[in-house]
């Protein structure tokens, strides 16, 4: 008889919130959307940039996440510290250089 391998579902957004990377944090990762579910206590951007690991060695600011990054949540500029909900989409974007 064969066992089929328990699969963990995986989260959706009534229990989970989508992070997209864009630019060099895109290609340091090596993905550039995924779900992940929160915690049973409040997530902020800053608790979701150090639980993914996407920090590079640089320096952290006082929010955990190096001063450089930008932080959206559904799709508007905020702080670091911002509680995130179920179904929140957060975006962290690199510094942009160009002209």
């Amino acid at each position: 008889m064969h066992r089929r391998p328990v699969v963990a579902p995986s989260p959706d957004l009534a229990t989970a919130v989508r992070v997209r990377l864009f630019a060099a944090l895109r290609e340091r990762a090596g993905w550039a959307e995924r779900l992940v579910p929160l915690a049973a206590s409040p997530t902020s951007a800053a608790d979701l940039w150090q639980r993914l690991a996407l920090d590079d060695g640089s320096a952290a600011g006082a929010a955990g996440l190096p001063p450089t990054i930008r932080v959206a949540i559904n799709q508007a500029f905020a702080s670091a510290d911002t509680p995130l909900r179920p179904g929140d989409e957060v975006a962290f974007l690199p510094p942009i250089t160009g002209g």
